[in-house]
């Protein structure tokens, strides 16, 4: 075997800690994989944060914010990534961090909320009930086992929205809340009182009640347990906080979390809060992985990084960029075989709107975890179609 393989089979590390190999591989083939899937809501700008940096065209559409060489971290003769970046980096050096380009869809919308729509149920152009990793989590687990999916945010995203599973939704695991239309609910330590009584729906919201109480009482106890001496960076990501579940033995296989509400939509003088809000995300993504190794975890646990949508290919005239339409995706973890994929947009040829056309259907991406990584073969029904993964995993 070669180094790089022996290193991702997890044996190395197994010697290195003078356990039993074959106790430990036997470990990891019972091991659930999980995915955590992390959003950069606000449509993040793919061109500022992988950069062509040889190519004419981007310094042409972008003379004032576009990175020269010397502000970059070079991935190789065509690639660097924003400055900001200095920890995914670090997992990109480790062979750890897939780079797919070109990520979009057909007829692109550029509003947050309808391209997020359809970037969370899978359906461009279309719609549907169910989020795409709430339907995974049907397929992969149909008796709805409880905390199979955790949505670490101040509601509940659509994308882990599921026929079957009632998804553990939380912001903060102290007060353990949730933002509701009609203002905020929160579930005491104690659990609710009364006697719910013998009604058919009463006792469906009673058995959802026990849920909560018991799984806001299991995040309260792992994250309140939780400690670690890895850096995850200066800003609140909430994948410590997934870290901390994982490390309680949590059965979940999805966890969704969103960093900063719209964060990255960066209209206005992008430069360096673009580079800022990519350093916050960078270092947590680093530290969790950094964190998933020192657990024991990382051959089990792969994160997927996404924006709803790219921007546009030139700055405007306050030094920001509007919204836009293909964008790069991250898959990132040990399992993970690091590199480029998918073919980048070309910048001289953009459509009627002066924007990428995208090359890479999203979808793929999510086969590639749904199929590969989460190992289930009812893709063609999660996604509504036939969409070829990307050999990522080995």
């Amino acid at each position: 075997m070669k180094r790089r393989q022996l290193l991702k089979g997890g044996i190395a590390a197994t010697l290195s800690a003078g356990l039993n190999p074959l106790t430990k591989l036997s470990a990891m083939t019972n091991q659930p994989r999980i995915l955590v899937v992390f959003e950069l809501s606000g449509g993040n700008d793919g061109l500022n944060t992988v950069i062509p940096y040889r190519n004419d065209d981007y310094y042409r559409a972008r003379p004032n914010i576009g990175l020269r060489p010397n502000e970059i971290l070079k991935l190789d003769d065509e690639w660097g990534m924003n400055l900001g970046l200095a920890g995914l980096k670090q997992q990109w050096d480790k062979g750890n961090v897939a780079v797919i380009h070109g990520c979009g869809y057909e007829r692109p919308s550029y509003s947050h909320f309808t391209s997020m729509a359809y970037w969370h149920t899978a359906s461009p152009n279309s719609g549907d009930a169910y989020g795409w990793c709430g339907k995974t989590a049907d397929f992969l687990a149909p008796d709805a086992p409880e905390n199979f999916i955790i949505n670490i945010d101040t509601s509940q995203s659509l994308a882990v929205t599921s026929r079957y599973h009632t998804p553990v939704v939380f912001d903060d695991p102290d007060l353990f809340r949730r933002i509701n239309p009609n203002g905020v609910m929160t579930i005491p330590p104690n659990g609710p009182t009364g006697n719910p009584g013998t009604e058919t729906t009463r006792t469906f919201l009673s058995s959802v009640a026990a849920s909560a109480k018991s799984s806001s009482r299991k995040v309260r106890e792992a994250c309140a347990s939780y400690q670690t001496p890895v850096d995850y960076g200066i800003a609140p990501s909430q994948l410590d906080q997934v870290a901390a579940c994982i490390a309680a033995g949590f059965e979940t296989q999805i966890y969704y979390l969103a960093f900063r509400n719209n964060a990255f939509d960066t209209h206005v003088h992008q430069k360096d809060l673009h580079q800022r809000l990519l350093m916050y995300a960078g270092d947590a993504i680093n530290g969790f992985l950094e964190d998933m190794e020192r657990i024991g975890m990382a051959e089990h646990v792969t994160l997927m990084v996404f924006s709803e949508f790219g921007r546009r290919v030139g700055e405007n005239a306050n030094l920001g960029t509007d919204h836009g339409t293909a964008n790069t995706m991250f898959l990132a973890g040990k399992p993970v075989i690091g590199g480029h994929y998918g073919e980048p947009p070309i910048l001289g040829l953009l459509d009627e709107t002066d924007n990428l056309i995208h090359t890479t259907d999203f979808r793929r991406v999510y086969a590639t975890a749904i199929e590969s990584w989460l190992r289930s073969s009812n893709s063609i029904d999660i996604l509504k179609g036939n969409f070829k993964p990307f050999p990522i995993f080995s």
